[in-house]
């Protein structure tokens, strides 16, 4: 599911740049694959409280590839909106797979390191997804890389297979000796504010300036294959620590690792000020995904503190909402703020976002006690 995500990453805002009416909607097919994403979240975990994890996923699975299917229709015919109509049914795939994290939260006793290891499956798709687009391209090409979606139809025709194979531990409310709190009780703990705060700018600004990096390239005179390298590194930032990020934070709390990760988020911007090369791009990325892979991951593991099992739906819901909400708000704006105010600029913007994040993290790790441990009976 992620290869396909980081395919349609690599090549949206190109073709929204070659379709579009204006330069204005050019990132909209990746809005609209956000906003799929953020009016699923709550559905999601509604429908799976019901039915199941398996159906869950399998539902959200048969919608991206339809509209994974939509979309080469739309791309062979250079109709943009029915393009933008195919990106949202894909975000609402995205949107019930994004609930795997927390699938493996409830199969492991250590939820930091479960995490870390669905995370850590981004690592083949950082080389998968990148490079499927250009290989795709170059050997099969057509018109607005319309092929690129007959091999995300493939990826996601593979991920269903693969899930019939999956038994999830399903959590169930029924005999609960206590009874859910309500919404409002759950999320008004600091801890959730605070988890959802560093979730939402994490995913934000790294949507952000991801999102522009291919535009910013394509306006210094990069080709395809060169953008697809920066993303593919930039997603080998977002995945690769996974495979210690859990038992950092089990180790060092999930309020520490914010914090490092809030640094190399400010690293990458003060790389991108440095100069457009090529290295640039890529080290900047690079930054910037390992910056997002410390403080989602963290934050992940500070929502999961915040609720009992027979409360996880709404819980997961309400995180989920509040965490998408603003990935939509810069996946639309990513293209105009890059046209209007400059790649540099978009990159300072970004400080104060980042330091909000970094002053949340600082100010709860001083005023709570300390951080229960994540694991749990």
């Amino acid at each position: 599911m992620t290869t396909g995500n980081i395919l349609l990453v690599t090549i949206s805002a190109l073709v929204g740049q070659m379709l579009s009416p204006t330069t204005t909607l050019t990132t909209l097919p990746i809005a609209m694959q956000m906003l799929g994403l953020l009016l699923t979240t709550v559905p999601a975990s509604l429908v799976m409280a019901k039915t199941g994890r398996k159906l869950g996923f399998s539902l959200g699975n048969v919608i991206g590839t339809l509209g994974a299917v939509i979309g080469f229709f739309a791309l062979s015919h250079s109709h943009f909106y029915l393009f933008c109509v195919a990106t949202f049914m894909i975000g609402v795939g995205i949107g019930f797979a994004t609930l795997y994290r927390f699938a493996a939260i409830e199969a492991s006793d250590k939820p930091a390191q479960a995490i870390s290891m669905i995370m850590a499956s981004g690592v083949i798709a950082a080389v998968l997804g990148p490079n499927l687009a250009v290989w795709v391209n170059h050997h099969f090409p057509a018109i607005n890389f319309a092929n690129s979606f007959l091999a995300l139809t493939c990826a996601y025709m593979i991920a269903l297979c693969l899930l019939q194979l999956v038994t999830f531990n399903e959590v169930s409310s029924k005999h609960s000796e206590t009874a859910p709190r309500a919404i409002k009780q759950i999320i008004s703990q600091p801890q959730f504010i605070v988890a959802a705060l560093i979730g939402m700018i994490s995913y934000s600004v790294m949507n952000l300036l991801m999102t522009a990096t291919p535009l910013a390239m394509h306006r210094h005179g990069f080709d395809l294959a060169e953008s697809a390298l920066v993303i593919e590194w930039h997603v080998l930032g977002m995945f690769l620590p996974s495979f210690i990020t859990g038992k950092l934070v089990e180790r060092y709390s999930a309020v520490n690792i914010t914090i490092v990760g809030c640094l190399f988020m400010l690293a990458c911007v003060v790389t991108n000020l440095l100069g457009v090369g090529h290295w640039y791009f890529m080290i900047a990325l690079f930054l910037l995904g390992v910056g997002w892979n410390f403080m989602f991951i963290s934050a992940t593991a500070l929502v999961s503190q915040t609720y009992e099992p027979h409360e996880r739906a709404k819980t997961q819901a309400a995180n989920e909402f509040f965490v998408f909400s603003t990935v939509v708000v810069s996946s639309l704006f990513a293209g105009w703020l890059e046209s209007e105010i400059g790649w540099q600029r978009l990159n300072v913007w970004s400080v104060p976002i980042v330091c909000i994040a970094l002053g949340a993290a600082v100010w709860f790790k001083y005023s709570s006690p300390p951080e229960p441990s994540v694991s749990r009976p």
